[in-house]
């Protein structure tokens, strides 16, 4: 069912959407302050250089489903659908420049007072979380004297188009992000966007507008990554390109959703001691690889985090369970749970460590050498008895996915407060009265 469409701000994203839209059978209105624009958009022409773009724009405008006017008011009454795609840019103390959102949807907010009928407004430019909820919303309600939900409904619809393929990217997307708090309003930009090939996701405003944040600098990390890895290759006489292939094809571990779910810190005999190999080299070789050298920084400030709200609590008997690095092992070796409970110790705290898979009798060679480096007395501080762990304590930390879920939970007291390091399932929803707290999450 094609719709009535106003795209307010006619730079690269509004440009290319109203192309677009104008492309899947849509009556598109373009809006923007500079005449020029208009000018170029109403005589078929585009305003962006963008492959593909001109072609559209030349062959909606001439069958009359693409316009453009400079008349915001016109555009919100003669439409169902606004799109605000205004810059954010940055500022030069790196801070978001959210001066064109307010006037905008102050705009839209005045011409609301005029229409009876329901509109939808769609944020699409790129904008830090809370910004539907904080500004754009209050500011239509201020302007249009009505209530969203009832006199209107407000979607988040981050756009991911690179320059180069922006056409492509729009009417193939990976991925279609609608963030709303009304699933009224979703419905009808799903509608709106039934032919995209890829997944739909519905969501809050806060969760869609930080995807495109989370997105961009995943592809500034990968960047840098390469980069980097390149940079020491070359210094190593190394064929990056061919390490980098090889690297690429493993679809399991590497390029996949492994390891970017957020968890505690990493550790284990491979991974820091591997960083800290890469790190030394670069030093020798007098590269400045500043990506590699701020992984583990970034590890340990993720152990202090998880200290932190430990003793934020004020409480000393606490509960430790899980001791290795990860479920389904002994490994100890730069365990960071071995690190948070050295810590915790280290501040007064009285522990109980639960692990199944440890037993200090098992431990041998240097597993058992690390742990008794570090904490001499591990001895006395574990026990396999996860109801006597349980019993006298106040806090209790999940270090480890590998426990019983309901057996945990038919131990666990309505006074002890849970902190979870794992994102374990299930323990974000405890019994009434347990509080909970979640280690990024």
């Amino acid at each position: 069912m094609s719709r009535t469409v106003s795209i307010f701000g006619l730079g690269y994203v509004g440009t290319v959407t109203a192309a677009c839209l104008a492309h899947k059978g849509n009556r598109v209105t373009g809006v923007d302050l500079s005449a020029a624009k208009v000018e170029a958009l109403g005589s078929g022409r585009s305003p962006i250089v963008e492959p593909a773009v001109s072609d559209l724009i030349a062959d909606c405008q001439k069958a009359c489903r693409l316009h453009a006017t400079s008349d915001s008011q016109q555009a919100v009454l003669e439409t169902e659908i606004s799109f605000l795609c205004v810059g954010t840019p940055s500022m030069r103390n790196g801070k978001l420049d959210l001066g064109h959102i307010g006037p905008v949807c102050q705009e839209i907010g005045q011409a609301l007072r005029k229409k009876d009928s329901f509109h939808l407004i769609v944020l699409r430019s790129t904008v830090l979380p809370g910004t539907a909820e904080t500004i754009v919303v209050p500011t239509l309600e201020k302007a249009s004297g009505k209530k969203l939900g009832k006199d209107f409904g407000v979607c988040v619809n981050p756009e991911f188009m690179r320059e180069g393929t922006a056409v492509a990217d729009f009417l193939e997307p990976s991925i279609t992000i609608i963030g709303a708090s009304d699933p009224a309003h979703s419905k009808v930009l799903r509608e709106l966007y039934s032919w995209v090939p890829g997944k739909v996701f519905e969501t809050s405003f806060r969760s869609a507008e930080m995807v495109k944040y989370v997105c961009n600098a995943w592809h500034a990390v990968k960047v840098a990554f390469a980069n980097e890895v390149g940079t020491m290759a070359k210094s190593m006489d190394v064929d990056a390109e061919a390490v980098i292939e090889i690297f690429s094809a493993d679809t399991k571990l590497n390029i996949s959703p492994s390891y970017l779910k957020p968890g505690f810190a990493f550790g284990g005999s491979c991974l820091p001691k591997d960083v800290r190999a890469l790190n030394y080299r670069a030093k020798e070789l007098d590269l400045a690889l500043p990506l590699f050298e701020s992984v583990l920084p970034s590890n340990d400030a993720h152990l202090d985090r998880a200290i932190e709200i430990v003793l934020s609590t004020g409480k000393k008997n606490i509960a430790m369970l899980g001791l290795s690095f990860k479920a389904a092992t002994d490994d100890l070796r730069e365990s960071p749970q071995v690190q948070l409970v050295k810590r915790l110790i280290g501040e007064g705290c009285q522990l109980k460590i639960w692990d199944d898979n440890v037993s200090l009798g098992r431990l041998i060679g240097s597993n058992r050498e690390y742990i008794e480096q570090v904490i001499p007395h591990i001895g006395s501080l574990l026990s396999s008895d996860l109801e006597q762990v349980l019993e006298k304590a106040d806090v209790v930390v999940i270090g480890t996915r590998g426990i019983d879920r309901k057996k945990l939970e038919s131990h666990l007291r309505p006074e002890q407060v849970v902190v979870d390091l794992v994102n374990l399932e299930k323990a974000r929803r405890p019994a009434a009265g347990k509080a909970y707290e979640g280690l990024c999450w």
